[in-house]
């Protein structure tokens, strides 16, 4: 049998809110451009060049990166699968702020909403200088300055939001060329470093051995926490192929397949990945990397050419431009869901009458971008990166909050089978619980001001921490004002529960 989707929440419902009501183009895309979105978000290439030495490092972890990976999929998975069960109820774009909203209540689910699309807007700035920088680097230049790089990192920006206002199917046209690019390169990488291992045993290279794959072989629980505590936040992004699911064939299933089968590919890109790198390098290599670009400090030595080895710089810099690209569909989309709604103002509901896309709110997505990203710049660069350190602390609660929504929205509907209970309930739940225990350990430790970029102190605590817990705060703040300068209507939607059947197996479960 297959779903049909949930009406709105009850309560005062606006005209064009529900899901395929909204003037997006319908049926624009299919799975394999949801996978293909699903992957870019979360540029596999640039996070593994920007990660993988620091998850080496941690005292205890070294060879066993592979296994660290591993574990911090598990969450991502638990909740991925949330993802997909809540599609299957209401793939609405507004993806956590419509459920939260339905199962925890229209406050909730706006502070969800806004999680998203602050969380989004803080990563533009370090995908935008990734992007510049790299390009720079790619041509040549080694030392580029800030302005110059900030400038480039701006026109990036500018034209991925370009590309996105003028139309889905193009967006994802650009994203299969930018992944295939990148993830060829990565693969060729990958090949010829473990071939070389074997062939040549280049000095400090170490055969791979099937311990580093498990977590458990990791010396400590802590040093195993604190790497999973880097390694989830690799996995962030593919939950932007859920937030075109009004635009996806099959709505309400087409997404959440797509959602995990994008997390399983991360996880062999990954896992691949680094144990080429630590197998070709070393763990002492890897470990004292002071670049923050690991692959790039391989590269040449893979290769055996400077020349050749800056096909790594490419794989980076795509990785950033697709990110670019693909981390401003699911503000749009969202503040598109919250605008249809009634929770923000209605002007970012408007659906451009051409390409069908919410051009409003792409066009402001990227214009706080480009202010984020040059007022950092322009205030300090520690600033610009601390406030990356303090997005973990967005994903994290937005994330959580999805699974914990999962499991409280279908309550009623779990001991109808053992099937039912332990995908819709208690993996989601799980992956919220996780992801509650990685909230509050980021807080614990980037409070420490020696955690921060400059190390310095804000009102006694990191500046990590005060950014991350000071835009989470600032939502209920907005919201208040926002309900009570004359918008009450979405503020009286009632909390609900999944209608009876829901969880029945689709006919594409089943095959």
């Amino acid at each position: 049998m297959s779903v049909t989707p949930v009406p709105p929440p009850s309560g005062v419902v606006l005209d064009g809110s529900a899901p395929g009501e909204k003037g997006l183009k319908k049926n624009a895309i299919g799975f394999v451009s949801s996978v293909v979105i699903g992957v870019a978000s979360t540029a596999p290439g640039y996070s593994l060049a920007a990660v993988l030495g620091v998850i080496v490092a941690i005292a205890g972890v070294g060879v066993h990166a592979p296994g660290v990976m591993i574990a911090a999929f598990v969450p991502i998975l638990f909740v991925a699968t949330a993802y997909r069960y809540l599609n299957r109820a209401d793939p609405d774009c507004g993806t956590t702020f419509s459920w939260a909203t339905r199962a925890f209540g229209p406050s909730t689910g706006w502070i969800g909403g806004w999680a998203i699309v602050v969380a989004d807007i803080i990563v533009m700035a370090n995908l935008a200088q990734i992007a510049g920088l790299y390009t720079f680097l790619l041509v040549g230049v080694d030392d580029a300055s800030t302005a110059a790089v900030t400038v480039l990192g701006v026109v990036f920006i500018a034209a991925m939001t370009f590309i996105c206002v003028i139309g889905i199917e193009l967006n994802a046209k650009t994203q299969r060329y930018l992944l295939g690019a990148e993830l060829l390169t990565l693969g060729v990488f990958a090949v010829v470093a473990l071939v070389r291992v074997y062939v040549d045993a280049p000095e400090l290279s170490i055969k791979p051995e099937l311990s580093w794959f498990s977590p458990f072989a990791v010396d400590s629980t802590s040093a195993l926490i604190d790497g999973v505590l880097i390694g989830i936040f690799i996995y962030w992004g593919w939950d932007s192929l859920v937030t075109v699911n009004e635009e996806t064939e099959d709505s309400s299933t087409t997404p959440g397949r797509a959602a995990v089968a994008s997390t399983v590919i991360l996880l062999g890109i990954y896992v691949l990945v680094s144990v080429a790198a630590i197998s070709f390098g070393g763990v002492d290599r890897l470990a004292d990397d002071e670049t923050g670009d690991v692959l790039g400090l391989l590269g040449a030595d893979v290769f055996g050419s400077d020349t050749l080895g800056k096909i790594l710089i490419i794989a980076v810099l795509t990785s950033a431009a697709a990110s670019t690209q693909t981390t401003i569909l699911p503000t749009a989309r969202t503040t598109l869901s919250m605008a249809r709604a009634g929770a923000m103002p209605k002007s970012l509901g408007r659906v451009h009458p051409r390409y069908l896309t919410p051009h409003v709110s792409t066009i402001w997505m990227g214009a706080l971008s480009i202010v984020w990203y040059v007022g950092l710049t322009i205030v300090s660069e520690d600033i610009l990166f601390d406030s990356i350190a303090a997005l973990g602390l967005m994903i994290a609660f937005y994330y959580g909050l999805t699974g914990f929504a999962c499991a409280f929205y279908f309550r009623r509907e779990l001991t109808r089978s053992a099937r039912s209970f332990v995908l819709a309930g208690v993996l989601p739940f799980l992956g919220g619980l996780m992801l509650l225990g990685v909230f509050v350990k980021s807080v614990i430790d980037l409070s420490d001001p020696e955690n921060s970029t400059a190390g310095t102190s804000w009102i006694g605590l990191g500046p990590p921490v005060v950014i991350g817990i000071g835009f989470l705060l600032m939502g209920p703040v907005l919201m208040l004002l926002w309900r009570f300068s004359g918008h009450p209507a979405f503020f009286r939607r009632r909390l609900e529960t999944a209608p009876p059947g829901l969880l029945e197996p689709a006919r594409e479960d089943r095959t």
